[in-house]
């Protein structure tokens, strides 16, 4: 058992140090291509590619995971939708009619 957690450990390593590597890799060829044409500004290495990735994950969207925009209260609601009877959910409806107004209803109804 542990010897699993060490390999998928190693691994994990492994791929974060690819990606770093790839992703470094590009900044530095699209630095090197553009800036000094554009701008006039000087040829980066490998180590400043991956200083300026480091700088811009901490300064533009640092260490978290990602997570979607507040909608931990979805499953929870899911959840209880799913055990309301049809009544309740009517019921439901009708108290979210009165408090935001009428709704569209997401089936689309034939014109003709």
């Amino acid at each position: 058992m542990k010897r699993k957690w060490m390999f998928r450990g190693v691994k994990i390593v492994f791929f974060v140090l690819l990606a770093a590597a790839v992703l470094s890799f590009g900044v530095k060829s699209l630095w090197n291509w553009l800036m000094p044409a554009l701008f006039g500004w000087h040829l980066i290495s490998f180590w400043q590619a991956l200083g300026l990735l480091v700088l811009s994950k901490i300064l533009l969207g640092g260490f978290r995971a990602p997570r979607g925009p507040h909608m931990h209260w979805r499953g929870r609601m899911m959840e209880r939708w799913a055990q309301m009877t049809p009544e309740e959910r009517e019921k439901f409806r009708e108290g979210m009619k009165s408090r935001c107004g009428a709704v569209r209803s997401r089936t689309v109804e034939p014109k003709g």
